[in-house]
């Protein structure tokens, strides 16, 4: 055999061997990889709430009487001095002493209470007036840009309080002027056959929210009737863990979310409650809460089919960051007691080690170990191997966007 055909021998033994080697090897596995990106991160949590009215009116009856008919319905306008029930004092009501002090006594309360409401709506007015004269000052600097626009809104938050608090003083003062009127109709028509109709009148310009009575039917003194609030000053109030309330402060931003509209609706952190309560979960799990309080910042007109006791979710934003390199929370893994990613190098898998960072729902922030454009693999699992060959399916868009 010569040399030259020994050769070609040769050579179609490695093709060949070549060729079963290649048809040996495993196929690629199809995965799904994201890339490392630059954008803002943000780190929040969701809970459920309701809606509740900062201020609401509860109309009583002053006295034992027969109640005419209520013809208003829930969600009925009204406004402030308007008539709502009609109470007729019992027929041939006569005080003995003790009564007829204690009448007095409530009138002079009422009185009381009726200089005390004027006192607050003047001490409220005063922090309106001063809170604006503050707006006047940050607007000036704010346009000089030493202030931020966080402190303007936070002034501007301190007028709508005091103007809401001197509007609800004004509203209580004319409460217990009702009472007070009411009082001295009942202890001006003792003894007499029945007695002058005694009105009852709504304090505010608002809704009805609940109507007690609807029929003609006896009352007794201090029975609920109707309810009236404004529904502009609807709130939202979440029940949130402890140790998430703890990271929020007056002013914390939060989007209202499946509430019945479109779009959500921006929301700030009003009051966070200082106590707690103990609720046991629907897995009855035992679980520290609070309740939080937020201001809804959107027009009235975008969410005016609210009312008061409405089911909604809120999502408090804790934390931003800008312009940070971040990747999707699910191509990280636990490896022994350090994170870990598979970074993809052509179509091998490579075993990176990082260090995460800030975490936010379905994103986390890279903080080392990684660099902006890397293609790393989504849901790694035990199967996967460091030069392991893969056939790469890449997402543009992370999941839940």
């Amino acid at each position: 055999m010569t040399v030259r055909r020994r050769i070609v021998i040769l050579i179609a033994v490695v093709a060949v061997a070549a060729v079963a080697w290649w048809a040996l090897q495993p196929a690629p596995r199809p995965m799904d990889v994201v890339r490392v990106q630059r954008g803002p991160l943000v780190q929040r949590f969701e809970e459920e709430g309701r809606t509740e009215l900062a201020h609401r009116w509860t109309v009583s009856s002053p006295i034992a009487g027969t109640l005419r008919r209520i013809d208003l319905l829930q969600g009925d306008p009204v406004k402030e001095g308007q008539p709502l029930a009609q109470i007729e004092p019992l027929r041939a009501q006569l005080f003995d002493p003790a009564n007829r002090a204690r009448l007095l006594a409530e009138e002079k309360a009422a009185q009381a209470a009726m200089r005390a409401a004027r006192q607050r709506q003047a001490a409220a007015q005063v922090d309106a007036d001063l809170a604006s004269r503050d707006v006047d000052r940050m607007r000036r600097l704010g346009a000089a840009g030493v202030v931020s626009v966080a402190a303007l809104d936070e002034v501007e938050a301190r007028v709508l309080r005091a103007q809401a608090s001197a509007f609800a003083a004004e509203a209580d003062y004319h409460a217990a002027d009702q009472q007070r009127a009411a009082l001295a109709a009942l202890l001006q028509g003792q003894g007499a056959s029945g007695g002058p109709l005694v009105t009852l009148f709504s304090p505010i310009n608002g809704v009805v929210l609940h109507r007690y009575l609807q029929s003609a039917t006896p009352v007794q003194a201090g029975q609920s009737l109707v309810e009236v609030g404004n529904l502009e000053e609807l709130q939202v109030m979440a029940q949130v863990l402890s140790q998430q309330a703890a990271l929020l402060r007056p002013g914390t931003p939060a989007q209202v979310l499946r509430w019945g509209g479109d779009t959500a609706l921006p929301a700030r952190v009003a009051r966070v409650e200082p106590g707690g309560y103990t609720k046991v979960s629907a897995l009855g799990v035992e679980e520290q809460r609070t309740q939080v309080w937020l201001d809804i910042m959107a027009p009235r007109e975008r969410w005016s089919q609210l009312g008061d006791g409405y089911r909604v979710e809120v999502a408090f934003d804790v934390a931003r960051k800008e312009q940070v390199l971040k990747v999707e929370a699910n191509a990280l893994f636990l490896d022994g007691t350090r994170w870990a990613a598979y970074r993809l190098e052509g179509n091998r898998l490579r075993l990176v080690h990082v260090e995460p960072g800030m975490r936010g729902g379905a994103e986390v922030e890279i903080a080392k170990g990684l660099a902006e454009g890397d293609r790393v693999a989504a849901f790694p699992d035990d199967r996967m191997r460091d030069g392991m060959r893969v056939q790469a399916l890449e997402r543009s868009v992370a999941p839940g966007k």
